[in-house]
């Protein structure tokens, strides 16, 4: 288990990395750390759960299927995201990492 957000993860492995910091009856709270990873074409999540996600380092764009463009996250950036909201990662970039931090909770 990690004790800082910002400790680099091992050697890129070419996937995202996921590290559940906690996990509670109704919550779990996770750092993903991309570094060029996006949704698999054609995909997109589709959770019973609600998210809220930062982006602590870095940026991303997260597209919603209701929304024409991907919406460009930088550090620092939030969203709550509700359940059944369809979305996915359309991009992160690949020479520098992201690390995000996604507060899973029951609605």
């Amino acid at each position: 288990m990690i004790a800082n957000l910002f400790a680099a993860p091992p050697a890129p492995v070419g996937r995202e990395e996921f590290d559940e910091l906690i996990g509670r009856p109704g919550v779990r709270i996770e750092r993903i750390v991309s570094t060029g990873q996006t949704s698999p074409p054609d995909f997109w999540y589709d959770q019973a759960e609600g998210e809220w996600v930062a982006v602590l380092q870095g940026e991303a764009k997260l597209r919603f299927a209701d929304e024409a463009e991907a919406r460009h996250l930088q550090a620092g950036d939030f969203i709550d995201i509700a359940p059944h909201r369809r979305h996915r990662v359309d991009w992160t970039p690949a020479d520098r990492i992201t690390i995000w931090l996604a507060v899973f909770y029951k609605a």
